[in-house]
């Protein structure tokens, strides 16, 4: 009898403390997963880890190429004083953004989570299939900026939010007539949950003065340029299985100007996802500030909105 209920109990444990098992470890995913950040936000959690990683490249904003970028109404008059330039340029070109970020710091600085990054975003338009020019770069847009991210504890209907607080300046390395450049401070309010994310981006345009830059004597490059781009940007991103979408916008209520920018990321093959992009307004590039288009491009995403 002894023995046969010891085999009766180890029947039992074989055939049912599994199933026991099984339903503690579901339970305790359950949990987690009610506590996971949204999709939006698992990025900072990576970017932490490999972030002081000297063989790793964080990135910061989107990267892609456009191989294909058409525009309804390239921009002729900004070039008026470079010769016969701004005549020739063609209304298809190529388009790309690269966009990486480098930690300053490790540890926290005021609450958990929190740190201050480096990020530089460079945006360049190229004539790639303008012959009669030599395929030149028509614009190119540097952006450099310091900035600090924190976690915030507000969780309203259930989702995450974060802070981020920066500098940045942004020109297009030229001069004269055609430098465009300007400082702004800003912060940006995230709020994110399960696949969407919207986040509310207002800033400050630190004061240049309102002279303006002549052929002779350089001064504010573009005194007028909130009046188009505005002083905040409302963007919102959404994942739809295997789709990723982002729109971005703009506007001056005053001047009733602005901007707004859709893209989207499809599968190609594999890891590699394709990318289209419209733009349409003005402020598509700092040459373009004061500039209306629509413009649209297609090509590769080199990194995810998710």
């Amino acid at each position: 009898m002894k023995y046969l209920f010891t085999l009766k109990m180890f029947i039992f444990a074989f055939l049912y403390l599994p199933l026991f098992s099984c339903a503690a470890e579901k339970e305790q995913a359950d949990d987690i997963k009610s506590t996971e950040e949204p999709a939006f936000f698992n990025h900072y959690d990576s970017d932490r880890k490999s972030a002081f990683d000297p063989y790793i490249l964080t990135p910061h904003k989107m990267s892609y190429f456009l191989p294909i970028s058409y525009t309804n109404n390239i921009n002729k008059e900004a070039y008026e004083g470079e010769g016969n330039y701004g005549a020739k340029l063609n209304n298809i070109e190529a388009k790309f953004q690269i966009s990486l970020k480098v930690p300053l710091t490790r540890d926290t600085v005021f609450t958990k989570g929190d740190r201050v990054d480096f990020g530089f975003t460079l945006q360049s338009w190229w004539q790639l299939y303008n012959h009669d020019l030599s395929r030149p770069f028509r614009e190119t847009n540097y952006q450099p900026e310091i900035f600090y991210t924190a976690p915030l504890n507000w969780k309203p209907a259930g989702g995450s939010t974060n802070l981020i607080v920066g500098f940045e300046h942004q020109s297009n390395g030229r001069t004269q007539t055609i430098s465009r450049s300007w400082n702004r401070l800003y912060a940006t309010l995230t709020f994110a949950k399960n696949n969407y994310a919207v986040s509310f981006r207002p800033w400050w345009k630190i004061p240049e003065g309102d002279k303006v830059t002549t052929p002779e004597e350089s001064g504010n490059d573009n005194p007028d340029i909130t009046d188009y781009m505005g002083h905040f940007e409302l963007t919102g991103a959404y994942k739809w299985h295997e789709l990723e979408f982002v729109l971005a916008g703009r506007r001056n209520f005053k001047e009733k100007k602005g901007g707004i920018e859709l893209g989207m990321t499809f599968p190609l093959s594999g890891k590699l996802k394709g990318y289209l992009q419209y733009a349409h307004g003005y402020g598509e590039s700092l040459i373009d500030y004061n500039h209306y288009q629509k413009r649209i491009g297609i090509g590769v995403a080199l990194t995810e909105i998710f």
